[in-house]
């Protein structure tokens, strides 16, 4: 989740129309689109398998601390407490935060190729885990938290996050779990122009289901079988219906920027960041803020930075800000963090592929994709769809994404190109077999009813 940072102030918001040319300022020809990839991990200490808190001289704080020694990553503070890192001015790298149960994420910088992509995580991930060794902390990536209570989850220090915390229950009954036992995997990708824009967010609402299917990897809640295989997903359902879900007004004519604009207008906030403060506006919506009627600040104007932060706070499963944002994947190991990106950017960068994927979606009705999104949870590529089933569907959207990254012939120093970053996907879709399968079958199997082999056999 974003992290705010001091700087400059922005230009306050005149009108509804500032707000469609900030979103319209992401537009890129294609020769300047670029890869953003962003993931999270559970944290957890190697010989009691419980979750790290912040503080400590092996918690969170002492992580990130030793991410700054060794690695040169600098300090974002709230007061006392770091709650972020980036990398100095004109690095690579991107950024690490942290989620409200101290999950672990780095939002990795924009690049060119998936290549890059592989590159940057795995030197991540060999950042964390050599800092780990030392520390007895480990790393898992999987969609929800397979053995650790609510109440047993430590909470991060991070002031917008006592925010929502305390607004999550009156609209939702998961949306703690949301934030306190969740991880993912997510991909943010350009456009060039609004039509572009649309047709690349309808395609990817519509597919986004598939996705949560080919990555599902959250068959377990405190130790036990729970029902689905991705437990994530189906948290999302119930959460805050206000800010989720997959905009059905996004296939409607005359989509757009206004149209999306006027969405989030409607969408309740959760703070206003002031003077390094947040100030809790939970239930008001942007439209009473750009109108001054904000109850907790009257006569206050929002700025364009306040509309930057509130974008953030929608949660529907794929997000419009400057670029947009895939989010339907669970958390997973280093080849399924590549595996996303390669399966969207095959999808959405080349231009036979978006009309192929396009015309895959194109009579889809909205009753369509709401059953579809509902039934993956449970089912993942078992759930049904007219007279076939997901399985046939992902093995369809691979064929099409693999095609579009052949095209893009982006070329690592062995000669391979971007598809070789789909294989792990082409089998669970070939297999209908997904990691939950997998994971499921272990606990019924070898690991003999215990959830805890989960954390040695596929820590990172």
């Amino acid at each position: 989740m974003s992290t705010r940072q001091e700087g400059a102030p922005s230009s306050v918001v005149r009108s509804r129309d500032d707000l469609v040319a900030w979103i319209a300022a992401g537009e890129k020809p294609e020769n300047r689109w670029l890869i953003g990839t962003e993931h999270e991990k559970f944290v957890f200490r190697t010989e009691s398998l419980t979750p790290v808190a912040y503080e400590g001289p092996a918690g969170i704080r002492a992580l990130m601390q030793a991410m700054i020694d060794r690695h040169g990553w600098l300090p974002i503070a709230e007061g006392d407490n770091i709650i972020a890192l980036r990398r100095p001015d004109g690095q690579p790298g991107g950024n690490i935060s942290l989620e409200p149960g101290g999950q672990f994420e780095l939002s990795g910088a924009p690049v060119r190729t998936l290549h890059e992509t592989a590159a940057e995580t795995e030197e991540h991930l060999n950042e964390v885990r050599g800092i780990g060794e030392d520390l007895g902390i480990c790393f898992l990536g999987l969609g929800f938290s397979p053995k650790w209570t609510l109440a047993e989850t430590p909470r991060m220090p991070k002031q917008r996050y006592g925010v929502m915390t305390r607004y999550m229950p009156r609209v939702g009954s998961r949306g703690l779990d949301m934030m306190y036992r969740t991880c993912t995997i997510q991909v943010n990708l350009d456009f060039a122009n609004e039509a572009d824009m649309v047709k690349k967010l309808r395609v990817s609402l519509a597919l986004q289901p598939i996705a949560t299917a080919l990555f599902a990897s959250s068959p377990f809640t405190e130790g036990k079988p729970n029902g689905f295989k991705s437990i994530r997903s189906e948290v999302w359902r119930d959460t805050d219906k206000a800010r989720t879900g997959m905009l059905p007004f996004v296939f409607e004519p005359g989509m757009g920027y206004e149209r999306y604009v006027d969405y989030a207008l409607n969408v309740p906030m959760y703070f206003v960041y002031r003077d390094g403060q947040y100030i809790d506006v939970a239930g008001a919506s942007f439209r009473e803020f750009l109108d001054g009627r904000l109850a907790a600040m009257p006569g206050e104007r929002p700025t364009l930075d306040d509309w930057s932060d509130h974008l953030t706070t929608l949660f529907p499963e794929v997000r419009l800000k400057r670029f947009l944002e895939m989010r339907g994947a669970d958390g997973g190991s280093w080849k399924r963090i590549c595996a996303l990106s390669a399966f969207w950017v095959g999808l959405l960068y080349d231009r036979t592929s978006l009309d192929a994927a396009h015309d895959m979606i194109a009579s889809w009705t909205a009753d369509e994709r709401e059953a579809l999104r509902n039934a993956v949870p449970k089912a993942a590529l078992d759930a049904p769809f007219r007279k076939t089933r997901v399985q046939a569907l992902a093995l369809e959207a691979l064929q099409i994404s693999r095609a579009g990254l052949h095209r893009r012939r982006e070329l690592n120093r062995f000669n391979q190109d971007e598809t070789m970053y789909l294989d792990a996907l082409d089998e669970v879709a070939a297999t209908g077999r997904t990691l939950s399968d997998e994971l499921l079958e272990r606990y019924a199997g070898s690991w003999r009813g215990n959830v805890d082999r989960v954390f040695t056999e596929y820590a990172f």
